[in-house]
């Protein structure tokens, strides 16, 4: 097995990469052009965390997001934002049925944010994971979406168009602690997962290549909760855009963007709110560093 290759980035190559990727805003689009999200979670005990994945994926700039939840977790999730699309089916016998449909019009499924571990709940995501990689719809897989992959690695080995979003702890869950158990449990991902490890410094790794590839330490020391499904659900837009542009490494491109924007947005609301900052603070600096580090100065 060859050695692993740990490569830090070229940020300002890849900022100019970013520019080419971020559709251009003109008025002959028609809604959904830019992007239609799905997010699969949302649990009573955690509505804020499918919110976060949602909205940010709509403040980048994808034109539709819904949430697809448990029916208790609804009435919070909707009155946090009117601006999502809210499905409380995740608890309903036939909640695949119900999600199947609309499936075929998402362009991205963000999968696990607020999910929770109720063992129904969890079988019935499974399954709809399955029905998504037959579908071949791009998935973002993250949090209790993670979980489900612990023991079940397999259901998406050899798929296409897969991002997962561990951090560090659940990276060790996924695949171990030993360099070689984490390089042989990778080798079954194929060449079609990529790998954003969460952490100081966010690694992107791309299993089939052995290459790591590392982002620059950013952030700040305020560590609060929503950030990963920020990452998440920002990720889903960029996914969406890298793939539309036909570009060759569409998931390597969409991990670094959403890792680096996360990041910076991280950093500007922290010299607003210093240990104050919350996730929702995030989310209101979205605009401010898209506006600086993704457009071009004709549209920015």
């Amino acid at each position: 097995m060859s050695a692993i290759k740990e490569i830090p980035v070229n940020l300002p190559k890849l900022l100019t990469l970013f520019k080419t990727i971020v559709p251009k805003l003109t008025n002959d689009k028609y809604k959904g052009q830019y992007g239609r999200i799905g997010v699969i979670g949302g649990s009573l005990e955690y509505t804020g965390a499918p919110f976060f994945a949602a909205i940010s994926s709509m403040k980048v700039g994808a034109d539709l997001s819904h949430v697809f939840c448990q029916a208790n977790a609804a009435p919070v999730i909707k009155s946090y934002s009117p601006d999502l699309i809210v499905h409380p089916v995740l608890d309903c016998l036939d909640a695949v049925d119900k999600i199947q449909p609309w499936l075929e019009r998402l362009h991205v499924i963000v999968i696990g944010p607020g999910l929770g571990r109720e063992p129904l709940i969890l079988q019935t995501v499974t399954n709809v994971l399955k029905l998504c990689t037959k579908l071949q719809k791009p998935i973002v897989i993250d949090a209790d979406g993670l979980f489900i992959l612990n023991d079940n690695i397999d259901l998406v080995s050899g798929q296409r168009n897969i991002i997962l979003t561990p951090n560090a702890m659940e990276f060790r869950r996924l695949f171990g602690e030993d360099v070689n158990s984490v390089r042989q449990k990778m080798s079954f991902l194929g060449d079609g997962v990529v790998v954003l490890e969460k952490g100081v410094n966010d690694k992107i790794h791309i299993p089939h290549t052995n290459e790591v590839y590392s982002m620059p330490t950013g952030g700040s020391g305020r560590r609060c909760g929503g950030q990963g499904d920020l990452l998440s659900g920002s990720l889903a837009t960029f996914f969406y855009w890298s793939l539309q542009s036909n570009q060759p490494n569409p998931a390597y491109i969409a991990a670094c963007a959403s890792s680096y924007l996360v990041k910076r947005a991280n950093s500007t609301a922290f010299k607003k709110f210093g240990r104050s900052l919350l996730a929702s603070d995030m989310i209101n600096e979205i605009s401010t560093v898209f506006r600086s580090d993704f457009e071009d100065a004709e549209t920015g």
